[in-house]
């Protein structure tokens, strides 16, 4: 049995890996959120906390005998929340973490595209590179996740880039980035330590096509 904590259970990737996992009979979720109502369909094999992961006793009690946390947050303060998680981690002896974060965090999507996203977004990107920064040096069995501008479209269809390595695409299904992340979950020791960037294949262009 896999005991998997979701941290921004609410949120719309979380919602399509919870939607995945709910029929596997050895994966135990627990699904973290701020405003539990947010979260309509609770599977069979999940419980559900409310709670805020920079309240020490709350993400404490969630964290306490998991196997993997899987964060799925966001905000100005996340560099703030992403400390919190490895603390939590850390005084827990859980090791193995998820994490979303965004392309752009290293300056490394190239050319025009690459401009037209640190002008977008650029400075909010800022505490984004602080809880890489955080996630990296924590010693955790961690994997980064940097995907691209986020769609809608029902398809599964990706490719990934390397920490080092120049950013592909611009856009990204978050069904996609769902089924990286339940991959990782069924196979752990998939991209440890690693640090990703996640992109539809063939999408190059100078901004995404819904902008």
């Amino acid at each position: 049995m896999t005991k998997v904590l979701i941290l921004g259970a609410s949120g719309q990737i979380a919602r399509h890996a919870i939607g995945i996992l709910a029929d596997e009979d050895d994966v135990r979720l627990t699904l973290f959120a701020r405003n539990a109502a947010k979260l309509v369909e609770v599977p069979a094999n999940a419980s559900v906390i409310q709670g805020d992961v920079l309240d020490a006793t709350q993400l404490g009690a969630a964290v306490k005998g998991q196997d993997i946390v899987y964060a799925n947050l966001t905000g100005e303060d996340l560099d703030a929340q992403a400390k919190s998680v490895i603390a939590t981690m850390q005084a827990a002896g859980v090791n193995r973490l998820i994490f979303i974060l965004s392309l752009g965090i290293y300056d490394e999507v190239p050319g025009k595209f690459g401009e037209w996203n640190n002008a977008m977004i650029g400075e909010d990107l800022k505490p984004f590179r602080r809880a890489a920064d955080a996630i990296e040096a924590s010693g955790l069995e961690y994997t980064i996740i940097r995907p691209a501008w986020l769609m809608d479209e029902n398809e599964v269809d990706y490719e990934l880039t390397r920490r080092n390595e120049p950013f592909k695409g611009t856009v990204v299904s978050r069904k996609s980035v769902a089924d990286l992340i339940v991959k990782i979950i069924r196979a752990p020791d998939l991209h440890v330590r690693g640090n990703v960037g996640v992109n539809k294949p063939g999408t190059d262009g100078e901004k995404p096509y819904f902008m």
